[in-house]
């Protein structure tokens, strides 16, 4: 039996969002939900069919053409125009996973009533999902306002046997999946293009997704610096509590109070030290890493509000008796935040990058670039260079999106969030940052070997035992980028202890 989770007008948790994406749950929309989506439609067929006022988007134009009138006889076709003259992106195709997250956010955000979309049109989208069919969308295209009309137009083309799919590993296009599957593409109301296609799904999705990485590098980034204090032959008292005590910032006094049961038990830790300070990088994880938690549990408070919003334009309230032309589709909301997550993941990075520096240093009784015989052989040299290679690109990822604003339709949208460009910048930036991690691992576990017959704490000997599984010591000089990518993988794929 496959795990199914009903669409609600309950609170959707990023947790939630997480484990049906990786439980390969089924959708299924709730009777609430049905009835939400109905009356809505139901309310904004009437409303056109009584009123005279134009209504943005349903009976006219769109952008700067708001102040054109369609005919009723042209409302539909108004509504596909919207999704093929939209389909501008370019660029590398959005990943899956995160595809897969926008179907989800967008069906969330279409189900709570206020976008007055058919609910045949919300059943295919949860047809897609449930059948992992995963819409072509590319990176590039959207300035994040009007929403993220670009990205979400790909995604949403297939239902009308538009744009392209891949399902089952082929390409195809939607044309092809319609006979595949045995369905008729959706006919497309009033207003429902636009429903569609605005909103913040795309900048949501790569959110939720760099929200969700960053606190597992956040955590992965404790335990591999835990081994690099001990392999460094590190001091222990930067991270009593006593000091944090007296500047508690929250994440500060996590990090320092993780890192102190990591290290508990540890020969190296208790040994005698010869030196009264540590480099900045080891004496300031607490400091940096716990800056970083701050920054993640921030962001994430953000984007548990956005997905559980509707950010299309108008929104239609009928309680109210409401249709009302508004800017909930503006991306600004969480391109900052994004902005801010980037930066606080380059520093994750930055810093790990540092800590492998140091190892490499030919100090503290270490030989240098940790090979027994330097010279002849170069060792954990490069690997650093390419720590540090990748660092600096993240450095200069972190210039703000959010800073830049170009206008657009003429001008009546004339001040945008950038905010998918923040999104696929912090994509970036969170696959940079797992990789210098995973650098130092390599590094930080080939020194912890020159410190035996001393161990470290029982959690990072079992870390390093399950490392040593994928990764060997390098007694000589090879080829390294294997074990990197193995290291990588590794990240990717164990739990840690």
């Amino acid at each position: 039996m496959a795990n199914i989770h009903e669409i609600s007008a309950g609170h959707l948790t990023l947790d939630k969002v997480w484990e049906i994406l990786r439980g390969n749950y089924k959708l299924k929309l709730g009777d609430d939900s049905r009835k939400r989506i109905v009356r809505c439609r139901e309310y904004l067929d009437n409303k056109i069919a009584t009123s005279e006022t134009p209504i943005y988007g349903v009976t006219t134009g769109f952008g700067s053409l708001y102040n054109i009138s369609i005919g009723e006889d042209q409302l539909s076709r108004l509504q596909i125009n919207l999704m093929m003259s939209h389909a501008c992106g370019i660029g590398n195709r959005v990943p899956n996973e995160i595809v897969k997250l926008m179907i989800l956010l967008k069906i969330q955000s279409l189900s709570y009533g206020y976008s007055a979309c058919k609910l045949d049109t919300v059943e295919r989208l949860i047809d897609f999902f449930n059948n992992d069919i995963y819409p072509v969308v590319y990176m590039q295209g959207s300035v994040g306002a009007s929403g993220d009309l670009v990205p979400l137009a790909h995604l949403c083309l297939p239902l009308v046997g538009l744009g392209e799919v891949e399902y089952q590993g082929k390409l195809m296009s939607g044309a092809e999946l319609m006979q595949m599957m045995g369905w008729e593409p959706i006919k497309l109301a009033s207003k429902e293009g636009l429903a569609l296609l605005n909103g913040t799904q795309n900048m949501g999705a790569f959110c939720c997704w760099s929200i969700i990485q960053a606190t597992k590098l956040s955590n992965w980034a404790d335990y591999i610096a835990s081994m690099s204090l001990d392999a460094y032959d590190g001091r222990i008292e930067p991270f009593y509590h006593a000091v944090h005590a007296v500047r508690p910032h929250q994440g500060q006094l996590d990090t320092a109070e993780h890192i102190s049961h990591i290290l508990e038990g540890s020969e190296l830790i208790r040994q005698a030290k010869k030196h009264v300070q540590d480099p900045y990088s080891f004496r300031c994880i607490p400091q940096v890493h716990g800056a970083v938690k701050d920054t993640v549990r921030y962001v994430q408070q953000v984007t548990d509000v956005e997905i559980n919003a509707t950010t299309d334009n108008p929104t239609v309230v009928p309680d109210e008796d409401l249709i009302i032309s508004a800017g909930n589709f503006h991306g600004e909301p969480i391109a900052l935040p994004m902005d801010f997550l980037a930066i606080a993941m380059s520093e994750l990075a930055n810093i790990s990058e540092r800590r492998t520096y140091k190892l490499v240093s030919g100090t503290r009784g270490l030989p240098s670039f940790l090979v027994a015989n330097p010279g002849v052989n170069s060792g954990f040299m490069i690997p650093q260079y390419t720590a540090a290679s990748i660092v600096s690109q993240s450095k200069t990822l972190c210039m703000p999106s959010s800073a830049d604003s170009i206008p657009t339709s003429q001008g009546q949208e004339d001040h945008v969030s950038m905010g998918a460009n923040a999104g696929t910048k912090l994509y970036n930036v969170i696959l940079n940052t797992e990789r210098v991690l995973a650098i130092e691992l390599f590094n930080a576990a080939q020194a912890l070997e020159f410190r035996r017959p001393l161990k470290s704490s029982p959690i990072v000997e079992k870390l390093f035992e399950d490392y040593r599984k994928v990764v060997p010591f390098i007694d000589k000089d090879t080829v390294m980028y294997p074990y990197i990518a193995k290291s990588v993988e590794f990240l990717r794929t164990e739990k840690l202890p």
